[in-house]
């Protein structure tokens, strides 16, 4: 909800797993964003991933010592990114998709265990209509999982 004197531009939005599911063509068991805290369009997105122990990559990742691979940690900013420019962009029940095209400067500095929520903080650094950039941190409390800044493109599926 809006504040007194705010712009609607400004406003900020929340969803839940079915808003996230009709911004994204992600599905189990790749749907790494369970629900959206906040999106601000045009600037940056709060988004959370539970970290379960029932996540299929934890039978391999590593038995006896489960730990969330960084590259899904990864896919998971890019995806809270890709909600926040589906919305920013006006692109919902298009058919676009938001492709990676590049991954920069990743840092890997607390391990990721099941149990865990993982916030996705997610900001534009460049937009533009078919092409952005974004910069990421995957935090656990105030500490830091994952730092990435990445870039995307805006095509047809």
């Amino acid at each position: 909800m809006s504040e007194p004197g705010e712009t609607p531009a400004a406003a900020s939005l929340a969803f839940d797993i079915n808003g996230v599911m009709a911004a994204l063509p992600h599905r189990y068991p790749l749907l790494l964003v369970d629900r959206v805290v906040e999106l601000v369009p045009g600037e940056r997105i709060h988004a959370i991933k539970a970290v379960t122990m029932n996540e299929q990559f934890f039978q391999g990742h590593f038995p006896g010592r489960p730990i969330m691979p960084g590259v899904l940690q990864i896919e998971a900013l890019a995806q809270a990114a890709g909600v926040l420019a589906v919305q920013t962009l006006g692109l919902a029940g298009t058919g676009k998709l938001v492709y990676f095209m590049a991954i920069e400067e990743a840092k890997f500095r607390t391990p990721v265990e099941p149990g865990c929520l993982l916030d996705l903080h997610v900001a534009f650094t460049q937009k533009r209509a078919r092409v952005c950039k974004f910069a990421g941190k995957a935090m656990l409390g105030d500490r830091i999982a994952t730092e990435v800044s990445f870039t995307a493109m805006i095509a047809d599926a």
